[in-house]
C-alpha cells in the first residue's frame, strides 16, 4: 500500500504540473504579469512562490528542515527587475524537479519517518500530503486565473457540458 501512496503521489504532482504548464504556455507576458486586482497576486507571483517553496521544502527533504534559511518567503511575493519570465520559469522548473525528484528517491519505508518543516514535526506521509495540497491549491490559482485572461483557451479539463462524453473513459481507467 506505501508504494502505492508514493506512486499516487508522483501521477498526481505530474498532472497538476501539466495542467499548470499547459496553463502557462497559453498566456502572454502581458497575462503572466498582470495582477487583476490590487490584492490579488499575479500568475507571474504564484510562479515564483511555488518554485520558492518546493526548492525549500523538497532539497535535502529528509534531513534538514523543509523552510531553508535561504528562503526568503516574503520576496516570493515581490516582482523584481530580475524576475523575468524566463527567469520565473526557470525556477519553476527547478522547484517541481525538487519534488519529483525527491519523492520519486523516497521508499515505503520512509513514510513514518519523522522530518520537520518550520522546526514542526511531521511524518513524510503527512509532508507529501502537505506537498500535494500546497502545489494543487496554487495550481488551481493558476488556471483560474489563466481562464479569466485567456477564456477563450482549450479547456485542460472536462468543459462545461463534455461529462457524459468522458464518463466511459473516466469509469475505464478510474482516473
Amino acid at each position: 500500500m506505501a508504494v502505492g501512496l508514493l506512486d499516487d503521489v508522483l501521477l498526481e504532482l505530474r498532472r497538476h504540473k501539466e495542467l499548470a504548464d499547459k496553463a502557462l504556455a497559453g498566456l502572454d507576458d502581458e497575462a503572466f504579469f498582470h495582477g487583476p486586482a490590487g490584492h490579488v497576486n499575479p500568475i507571474a507571483l504564484i510562479v515564483k512562490h511555488l518554485a520558492g517553496n518546493l526548492v525549500s521544502r523538497w532539497t535535502d527533504f529528509l534531513t534538514t528542515d523543509g523552510d531553508k534559511p535561504n528562503r526568503d518567503r516574503d520576496a516570493e511575493f515581490v516582482l523584481t527587475a530580475v524576475d523575468t519570465r524566463g527567469s520565473l520559469m526557470a525556477a519553476w522548473d527547478r522547484g517541481w524537479m525538487a519534488i519529483l525528484d525527491t519523492v520519486q528517491g523516497l521508499t515505503p519505508a520512509d513514510l513514518t519517518r519523522e522530518i520537520t518543516i518550520r522546526g514542526e514535526k511531521h511524518t513524510v506521509q503527512q509532508a507529501l500530503l502537505r506537498g500535494l495540497d500546497h502545489a494543487a491549491y496554487h495550481v488551481g490559482q493558476i488556471l483560474y486565473l489563466a481562464r479569466l485572461f485567456a477564456p477563450d483557451s482549450p479547456w485542460l479539463t472536462i468543459a462545461p457540458g463534455q461529462s457524459k462524453r468522458y464518463r466511459p473513459e473516466y469509469l475505464k481507467t478510474g482516473k
